[in-house]
């Protein structure tokens, strides 16, 4: 028998995969630390598309994402906390959680 699994569960769940299929390969495609709403989209579209994930599942994993602290949210940019920036720099794989536990850090 198959159970559902909890709410906590599946907030983890999207976060890992947003994190790990959209947002760290387009911080790492734009070579910047901060992306526009736009960028995303497209990227969250292409991997929806190729993964058939549906796009309400990856919404509720970038506004966990900012619950977090791992993306920040300033007028029309999203940017990665700045404890992150030094994988960027490197183009260092930061799995989720490698950023939970960078943000964490500093708190």
């Amino acid at each position: 028998m198959l159970r559902d699994k909890g709410k906590y569960a599946s907030a983890t769940e999207n976060r890992r995969f947003v994190w790990h299929e959209i947002v760290w390969p387009l911080i790492l495609e734009v070579n910047d630390v901060s992306f526009t709403l736009k960028q995303y989209q497209k990227k969250r579209d292409e991997v929806c598309k190729n993964k058939d994930v549906e796009i309400s599942t990856t919404s509720r994993g970038l506004v966990s994402l900012l619950q977090k602290g791992i993306i920040i949210k300033e007028n029309d940019l999203y940017s990665i906390h700045f404890r992150l920036i030094a994988y960027m720099r490197l183009k260092a794989d930061c799995d989720y959680a490698t950023a939970i536990h960078e943000v964490s850090m500093s708190s």
